[in-house]
């Protein structure tokens, strides 16, 4: 019955997406390249204050585990007695200090250091006072520049034992350290270096094989499909491009099912003229049979015009410069001098016509001449299906902030599935072709485009009189912003085809 576009076929299944380009390698002038450098930067801030802040912390926790150590090895030779003999020691315990870079100094019992010119000797002698006190010394001393580490300790046999030690020779230990640290830190660094680049390069390679696919979907194909991988916004992009791309290929599908019918529809008529054309031409045609011929190319380009002029308007109700002259209009007059013509055209055909009109005017803002262009196209799409001795009803009501009105026949009718694609182009023209009488499958779908560039709402139902009804609601005169349309003719359609709020 109805006139709609659309195949209803499902997508092609999704093919493999296309190679990403090497312009998405990872290079500075790249989004992947610019995160991987500026991490592996923040990294190399990070490492190269973590070496600040550790050598300080190495170095004077080296200097006490020294001094630590010092005072522990004084202890120990303090209790072994060592022999006097200035900086003499026996056997391996001075070995053992020597490779430490630790010289033992003895103190004769007096507590006296000597007169030697060692470096460590002047160091202990720096501690004369404490030594023939026989106190115990934990202390620094700087001779010629060089800082050194001292512990006494004094002993049974009288005097005191020192131990002496170059603070520079007491880091090698902090050397060490630092060092093991700083090659841990450039370790973390190149890791961190080789994570940032990796990671760059496992995010944006999603993003270039979505890219690519967008390249190919440009370039024409509509089977293009890219996994929805990878980070949630990227995966959301690359949903969205598979969205994109089913929606223009079923759309292209649906606009290539609509060339074809329409073509159809213009070759029927279009054979029809040519040929009674040719017999008048060729002089077949003659006599009384020439007015016939005349009355029959007359009507099929009537036909032919009435197609060309609805897929006129349903291209250009898109565009800025659709011309709507809006003017405050009773509907019931409106509708009263249609029901004039449609009156005739019906009982022509044996159809029953009746139009129900409330006794007072129904003012509606609206454009009079759209207006009637819906009302005609939905009495045509009426009257093509609806057999002899069957009825046709214009209705006329109000509703809040709305007038309303309504074309019911008593035709075969819609199913639920057909009034939830009633006003989408050649659905139901696909649907029925063959089966009933059709039209050219943009008449509902234009119906529906001029009520919404007017202001108002279309919906199909099911009729009282048992075929299918449409209804229109226009702005009420004066009104707005009108409520949604709450009038009884929608009581008995399904909540999902009830117009929507404005």
């Amino acid at each position: 019955m109805s006139d709609l576009l659309g195949n209803g076929r499902a997508p092609a299944p999704p093919t493999a997406p296309a190679a990403p380009s090497r312009r998405g390698a990872l290079t500075p002038r790249t989004m992947a390249g610019r995160v991987a450098l500026l991490t592996t930067a923040v990294a190399a801030v990070a490492v190269l204050i973590a070496g600040a802040v550790s050598y300080g912390l190495v170095r004077d926790a080296a200097e006490a585990e020294a001094r630590k150590n010092l005072s522990q090895q004084a202890d120990v030779v303090a209790e072994g007695g060592i022999r006097p003999g200035g900086r003499a020691a026996p056997g391996r315990t001075l070995r053992t200090l020597e490779r430490q870079g630790i010289v033992v100094v003895r103190t004769d019992t007096d507590g006296e250091v000597g007169t030697g010119s060692d470096p460590a000797v002047t160091a202990a002698r720096q501690h004369a006072t404490a030594l023939r006190s026989g106190k115990q010394v934990s202390a620094s001393s700087v001779v010629d520049g060089e800082t050194y580490l001292v512990e006494a300790r004094p002993v049974r046999t009288g005097g005191a034992i020192v131990l002496v030690q170059r603070l520079e020779d007491s880091r090698a230990l902090g050397r060490q350290l630092v060092g093991r640290t700083v090659l841990a830190l450039i370790i973390g660094l190149a890791v961190a270096a080789l994570a940032a680049w990796w990671l760059a390069g496992r995010f944006s390679r999603p993003l270039r094989r979505t890219a690519a696919a967008a390249h190919t979907l440009a370039a024409g194909a509509r089977q293009v499909r890219v996994p929805e991988d990878g980070p949630a916004e990227v995966a959301e992009v690359a949903a969205s491009l598979n969205a994109l791309a089913a929606a223009l290929e079923a759309s292209e599908g649906r606009q290539r099912e609509f060339l074809l019918s329409i073509s159809h529809e213009l070759r029927t008529p279009l054979t029809a003229v040519k040929g009674f054309a040719e017999s008048l031409a060729d002089g077949v045609t003659s006599g009384d049979d020439v007015r016939s011929a005349g009355t029959t190319m007359l009507a099929e380009a009537d036909r032919l015009d009435r197609l060309v002029s609805d897929l006129l308007d349903l291209a250009r109700l898109g565009a800025q410069d659709f011309r709507i002259d809006l003017a405050d209009v009773d509907l019931v007059e409106l509708v009263a001098a249609a029901a004039d013509v449609w009156r005739a055209r019906c009982e022509a055909l044996g159809v029953r016509f009746d139009a129900e009109l409330p006794g007072g005017p129904v003012p509606v803002r609206t454009d009079p001449t759209r207006t009637r262009q819906i009302l005609d196209g939905l009495a045509e799409n009426a009257l093509r299906v609806t057999p002899a001795g069957a009825p046709i009803v214009f209705r006329v009501g109000t509703a809040p902030g709305w007038g309303v009105l309504e074309v019911s026949d008593g035709g075969p009718g819609l199913t639920p599935d057909d009034l939830a694609v009633a006003f989408e182009r050649s659905i139901l023209y696909e649907r029925y072709r063959g089966v009933r009488r059709v039209g050219t499958g943009v008449g509902l779908a234009l119906v529906h485009g001029l009520t919404t560039r007017l202001g108002g709402h279309a919906a199909a139902g099911r009729a009282p009189e048992g075929g299918a009804r449409f209804t229109v609601w226009l702005p009420a005169a004066g009104r707005d912003k009108p409520p949604a349309p709450t009038d009884r003719v929608t009581a008995d359609l399904p909540p999902a085809l009830r117009p929507p709020s404005r």
